[in-house]
């Protein structure tokens, strides 16, 4: 059984990292992130906190847009296409079947939110250059630059010698790259000399990143329960009002939830996004302790196990021959 799971998972994260929009998303995302801090430079003193704020926001939908275009094309595809009656039948049972879809979607959705969180924090080390006096950062630039240009060389060698799929080699290569990176940038300063570790990134805008991602599994497990009934474009409408709807659940709680039974239902079946959006611990100069990572990893291991049980409810109900 574990061997089943592990094959469905590791070919559903293999060909998420082989579709075209999965790469496009990541590139749109970086691109967000390399153009973050001179948006930024025009708010006078909030510039950081807007930095962080675009980055975050960035990570976010970068992860939500993954996580529906990757769920639909490895089942609402292979349900429309008829190609799951031949990996049902050989047999795999349903559950083994759903689990090993989130499984590998969420591997993709990890990959992509890593390289996203690594661009991020380049930029908010880099920081706002609010004056002619500030200077850059060449660590963050240099190191920027290698591992874009060392991505797209290697990935085109690859594929040129091995016939490698070139963006999926270009995604795993720049994660590498982008590891190594962070690693060496955590102990060189901005005069690129060897410094203490404190101060080349924050804490803060590492646990704001994990935290999303806790939110962004979430709604792979929401892709996955939709796509197992719905197409791509009721996948995406579903999963964003969601997303959306759960960005106001406080405001509802706080509102009505006392007075009407529809607003208790609302944030009981509802898993509240703001709970992984610290964007008012970055306007308050606030922090984000490690207790409260623990309890979103919970909150969110929660609320994805409970909607993974229901897809695979529906997918055990639903018609594929």
């Amino acid at each position: 059984m574990l061997t089943v799971l592990y094959s469905i998972a590791k070919n559903t994260f293999v060909e998420t990292l082989r579709q075209p929009i999965y790469a496009v998303i990541i590139v749109t995302a970086i691109l967000l992130f390399i153009l973050a801090p001179s948006v930024s430079m025009y708010t006078l003193d909030e510039d950081v906190k807007l930095l962080r704020e675009l980055g975050l926001s960035t990570l976010f939908l970068a992860g939500l847009f993954i996580a529906v275009f990757s769920a639909t094309g490895a089942i609402t595809e292979e349900i429309e296409s008829k190609t799951i009656t031949t990996v049902l039948s050989k047999p795999v049972a349903r559950p083994i079947f759903v689990i090993g879809k989130f499984l590998g979607i969420s591997s993709a959705v990890c990959l992509a939110h890593f390289i996203g969180t690594a661009a991020y924090l380049l930029a908010a080390r880099h920081g706002v250059l609010t004056t002619v006096r500030d200077e850059m950062d060449m660590p963050v630039i240099v190191a920027a630059t290698t591992i874009i240009l060392g991505s797209l060389l290697i990935s085109a060698i690859v594929n040129y010698s091995y016939d490698w799929n070139f963006s999926a080699s270009a995604i795993v290569t720049g994660a590498i790259l982008s590891a190594i990176a962070l690693f060496l940038l955590t102990f060189v300063n901005k005069e690129w000399k060897i410094g203490p570790t404190e101060g080349q990134f924050s804490r803060f805008d590492i646990y704001a990143s994990l935290l999303l991602l806790f939110g962004t599994l979430i709604l792979v497990a929401l892709a996955v329960l939709f796509s197992t009934r719905c197409n791509m474009v009721m996948t995406l409408v579903f999963c964003i009002s969601v997303f959306m709807l759960g960005l106001i659940s406080d405001w509802v709680a706080s509102q009505y939830a006392g007075e009407y039974l529809w607003a208790k239902f609302y944030t009981t079946l509802l898993p509240n996004m703001q709970i992984f959006w610290v964007s008012d611990a970055i306007y308050e100069k606030g922090i984000v302790p490690f207790s409260y990572l623990i309890k979103g990893l919970s909150y969110s291991a929660s609320y994805t196990v409970g909607i993974l049980a229901l897809s695979v409810a529906f997918f055990q109900r639903r018609q594929v021959g």
